[in-house]
């Protein structure tokens, strides 16, 4: 992390959870000025019945014109696999830069392949304004922010960090959460456990928000937590786990758990920064590969 890190500011953080895809997505308002940022933003489909709407980046939208803000990032911290994105869409309306790590093409390469794609489709993550490296860093208005790669869940795993609040995306779950999988393609147990460490090398006060979650044992849907609370709770990697035992345990986990409901429309559309694909007569069009993943 950066040396010069001011950890004391706090931004403003409101969430928008989208029951759908139990996703949370987040405006982040630097405290000094008006501007802010998106994380993960949500585009919604009706996937039976092959219909996109807006109504969660709507709310998104009312939200930042009601306040008076100014939209600089809509920041992806990676290429979900559980719901579409809504970056394109609210920067039609309200403007700012799209940014993911740059390791978004070594997923675009590998799904380019299983969706089939031509060579109309870049694998250079051109489609996005902003690549980011490990360490990079940035502004919202006055509030200086950087990116940590974070790898396992996906090769193209960001957590940033803006003020003393840090956006874990799929890479940490609430405590009692635990962590993300690692069997799509190019995920790693191995790597996922080595990130999470370097997230929890961060101050013990630092607030981390989490891009998902599922209410375990049946308790209300939260998702705000503190770098300390992961390090002595985190059901998965608190107590000072070893690797060894988290990468049997997640590697055991991953065999059990099913493909996610909107994996097929979801990576077509996110390695493409949030556009939906178009067939030949330019008309919105989503593929399935068979037996492809």
């Amino acid at each position: 992390m950066p040396n010069d890190h001011d950890f004391s500011i706090a931004p403003e953080v409101t969430g928008f959870f989208d029951p759908a895809t139990n996703t949370i997505s987040y405006v982040v308002q630097d405290p000094s000025s008006t501007a802010c940022a998106v994380i993960d933003p949500v585009m919604d489909i009706d996937y039976a019945a092959g219909r996109i709407t807006h109504e969660s980046s709507d709310r998104m939208i009312a939200f930042i014109r009601e306040h008076g803000l100014t939209l600089e990032w809509v920041i992806e911290t990676h290429v979900h696999a559980d719901h579409l994105s809504g970056a394109p869409y609210i920067q039609d309306q309200l403007g700012g830069q799209i940014g993911i790590g740059a390791q978004i093409t070594e997923v675009q390469e590998v799904f380019g392949k299983v969706f089939n794609e031509g060579t109309e489709f870049q694998r250079d993550g051109s489609q996005f304004d902003r690549l980011f490296v490990d360490g990079d860093t940035y502004t919202v208005g006055g509030m200086k922010c950087f990116a940590m790669h974070t790898p396992g869940h996906t090769p193209a795993c960001m957590v940033h960090v803006m003020g003393d609040a840090a956006f874990a995306g799929d890479t940490l779950f609430m405590p009692d959460g635990g962590s993300a999988r690692c069997d799509f393609p190019g995920g790693s147990a191995e790597q996922l456990y080595d990130s999470i460490q370097k997230v929890l090398l961060l101050p013990d006060e630092v607030r981390l928000f989490i891009c998902h979650d599922y209410g375990p044992g049946g308790r209300q849907i939260a998702w705000e937590t503190t770098i300390g609370a992961q390090k002595a709770e985190n059901i998965h990697v608190g107590q000072g786990r070893s690797k060894e035992d988290f990468v049997k345990f997640r590697t055991e986990r991953d065999a059990q758990l099913s493909m996610p409901k909107l994996i097929i429309p979801a990576l077509q559309v996110n390695m493409r920064a949030g556009e939906v694909p178009k067939d030949a007569a330019g008309s919105p069009m989503l593929k399935v590969p068979v037996n492809g993943l």
